[in-house]
């Protein structure tokens, strides 16, 4: 690597730094000022700021391609202003050699993105919102408020928190559903725990409650275990609170192809996993564009207008893709075209604009 090629690097990379503390500590501010007020009695300032700090990560996963497109420009911008990229390209440097010095600190903001959004994120995500349940229930019957309404089989359930592994389970509510389709039973149980041994795997539940529907009188009892046999390893479990966007690519796919398999709806699993699968393709883009803007129309432009230019870029790309993600959903679009397309949009006019340079 030239000398020239080094201090462009640093230089973008620098400007990258700079932007994802601002925009870091912006989203952190905000978002515990939102989350204060969740407290209660139980649920204090204190969890809240643990809780924002663990999801932390997912809010950064989330805003990297802005902050390559920002840290891009602005970078470049200051080489712009200061005429050192005029005297690069009259000393005879490429504008595609300077775009690959660019995309150097590009990939590394790539490879970032995937540790942190397959391993780091979405464990601390749901390992966050796990402590949050527990902790705002005060040890009491978590509230029913959390979590989320699953089918599994011809059960419908709903759990108030999972233990990080998913091992562990906290608030589980069950209806059971007869060959006519009606509710035949329901069962509430405080606690429950994954037990495989002897090559049996099942669920034990704790303190559970159970209510039988007959056709003229209901039949109440309390048992102090109960075995659930159900097809739920912890796996996939650990990954049932937390919402689509903010699952491990991994657990996504697992999971699309689990509820295919339930014969229910898995096109917002799908759409998730594309998304995240081409966020360094929708990096790369961003950049390229933000590369095209500062050789063309931002080359004599001042740093406010670039900073302008940067945050309207990203609000357009953001605004194109939640469009078409929900038209996407209602008229059963492929989620691979609806990831694909704002990348190709943005590709597209990044390489028309360097055309025209």
């Amino acid at each position: 690597m030239s000398m020239l090629s080094r201090y462009v690097t640093r230089t973008v990379l620098g400007a990258m730094l700079i932007v994802l503390g601002l925009i870091t500590t912006i989203d952190l501010i905000f978002t515990l000022a939102d989350e204060l007020g969740s407290t209660n009695q139980f649920y204090t300032a204190a969890n809240a700021f643990a809780y924002v700090m663990k999801t932390l990560p997912t809010s950064v996963y989330e805003l990297l391609p802005y902050i390559a497109l920002g840290g891009a420009i602005i970078g470049l911008g200051v080489l712009a202003s200061s005429q050192e990229l005029l005297i690069m390209q009259a000393a005879g440097v490429k504008t595609h050699t300077l775009i690959g010095w660019v995309m150097i600190p590009v990939l590394g903001v790539m490879l970032f993105g995937l540790v942190l959004g397959e391993w780091v994120a979405p464990t601390l995500q749901q390992q966050a919102q796990s402590d949050r349940a527990m902790t705002m229930s005060g040890g009491q019957a978590i509230s029913s408020d959390e979590g989320e309404w699953r089918k599994i089989g011809d059960q419908f359930i709903h759990i108030n928190a999972i233990a990080p592994g998913g091992r562990e389970l906290f608030g589980i509510t069950i209806f059971s559903l007869n060959v006519e389709r009606r509710v035949a039973s329901s069962r509430f149980a405080q606690r429950g725990e994954y037990v495989d041994t002897d090559g049996q795997s099942y669920w034990r539940l704790y303190d559970v409650q159970q209510t039988v529907f007959g056709d003229t009188q209901l039949q109440g009892s309390r048992q102090p275990e109960y075995r659930w046999d159900v097809d739920m390893s912890p796996e996939l479990l650990s990954v049932l609170l937390v919402r689509p966007d903010r699952q491990s690519i991994s657990g996504l796919f697992q999971f699309a192809r689990y509820f295919d398999s339930e014969g229910l709806d898995s096109s917002s699993y799908y759409l998730a996993f594309w998304k995240k699968l081409m966020q360094p393709l929708a990096t790369l883009s961003l950049v390229l564009l933000a590369v095209s803007f500062v050789f063309g129309p931002l080359r004599e432009a001042t740093m406010g207008h670039r900073v302008f230019v940067a945050i309207a870029i990203s609000l357009v790309f953001t605004i194109v893709q939640r469009t078409i993600e929900p038209v996407t959903l209602l008229y059963g679009i492929s989620p691979f075209l609806a990831a694909l397309l704002p990348v190709l949009l943005c590709v597209s006019i990044g390489v028309v604009l360097l055309r025209r340079v």
